[in-house]
């Protein structure tokens, strides 16, 4: 019987979208007949990459507590309550077989609902320190899929399954598309291509830095390819097409984005991590300071502990970054063993292994 009824959630940043995105994309290939409703955060981008994918979404009223004291923060209450409520009544008429939550505000309610109705849930958790709602919902999670060994601090280790994280499909055969991509991007042959990306939402100190290094980036014979984020896109767009600059607010060809690369400067959100593992190209990792407990440093150093890729501090950019960079290009050989050891590290069967505990517990609820 193939009809089952999924329900995933996650959300806030494209970190916790595209994963609950890739493994509903695995399910509906296994299950042709299978129906699927997605429940995001209302005013967050899941709201906009969900249904571009092809699935239904209904969105909740829910936001993350402020760390100060600010009116959001004395609605907060209110707004879990009306979420819990909304979340009830999505699971009351949809009636799911199974609950998947990647993380962000929405996968709490959500999932927290489906518990009191006894329907299993699975947990994804991405990075190597998890953040609060998934630390609450493991109590009642059957399965929590990990991605980073240790995480025994945090849940219940009978529960715990490493599987690395979902990344979307396109990664896997990025080596096939490299003349196309270059075609794309409209690339000139003869210089190294950088790709810079600061998460889905932008990163402000990574903009700035490629904004003050331009000039010093011409004179290593770069283009760049450089997502600025929506948050900061109408800033930089003056940049757009000139000294072989390409600026976007967002990458929706990823896999060309990638295949296109020599080097690649990030964050170290856990997904982009996952993902640049599989791409094995070398990388450049600035850490986000400002998450929960400094957890982008951390993944990122899981990665440059291994001889993986190169990590500069946001405090030491200014320092450190062109002597940096211009040794990465001066050597050839030490892009290509960062590159090989970064992907020694991919988790290339991810997608599968958690749907194969989806489908486990679908088995077990009918």
């Amino acid at each position: 019987m193939s009809n089952y009824k999924i329900i995933l959630s996650g959300g806030g940043t494209g970190g916790h979208i595209y994963p609950a995105i890739a493994i509903a994309n695995e399910l509906k290939s296994r299950f042709p007949d299978a129906e699927f409703l997605f429940v995001g955060a209302k005013d967050r981008m899941e709201m906009e990459k969900v249904p571009q994918a092809g699935y239904d979404i209904k969105g909740l009223w829910i936001s993350g507590i402020q760390r100060k004291l600010t009116l959001k923060n004395l609605i907060f209450p209110f707004k879990v309550i009306s979420s819990l409520w909304n979340a009830r009544k999505i699971v009351k008429s949809f009636k799911p077989d199974v609950a998947i939550g990647t993380g962000g505000f929405a996968s709490g309610p959500l999932l927290q609902m489906a518990a009191l109705k006894n329907i299993p849930s699975l947990i994804q958790e991405q990075n190597s320190y998890p953040g609060i709602t998934n630390k609450l919902l493991a109590k009642k999670a059957k399965k929590i899929c990990v991605a980073y060994d240790g995480l025994e601090r945090f849940f219940p280790k009978d529960k715990i399954i490493k599987t690395g994280n979902p990344v979307r499909k396109g990664l896997l055969d990025i080596d096939t598309k490299t003349i196309e991509a270059k075609n794309f991007f409209n690339l000139k042959n003869g210089k190294h291509t950088l790709l810079v990306i600061g998460g889905s939402l932008g990163a402000r100190r990574i903009n700035q830095l490629i904004e003050k290094e331009l000039d010093f980036l011409d004179t290593q014979n770069i283009q760049i390819i450089w997502q600025c984020g929506k948050l900061y896109y109408q800033q930089y767009k003056i940049y757009n097409n000139t000294n072989n600059v390409q600026v976007y607010e967002f990458l929706n060809n990823m896999d060309f984005a990638y295949a296109a690369a020599d080097i690649v400067i990030s964050r170290a959100g856990a997904s982009s991590v996952s993902e640049l593992c599989i791409v094995g190209k070398p990388v450049i990792f600035i850490p986000s300071p400002n998450v929960a407990e400094d957890h982008q440093t951390k993944n990122a150093m899981a990665i440059v502990d291994k001889d993986a890729a190169l990590i500069i501090k946001e405090e030491d950019l200014d320092a450190d970054f062109e002597n940096n960079f211009s040794q990465l290009i001066a050597f050839p050989d030490k892009q290509k063993e960062l590159g090989d050891n970064i992907k020694k590290l991919a988790l290339v069967n991810a997608t599968k292994q958690i749907a194969d505990e989806v489908e486990k517990l679908l088995k077990k609820s009918k």
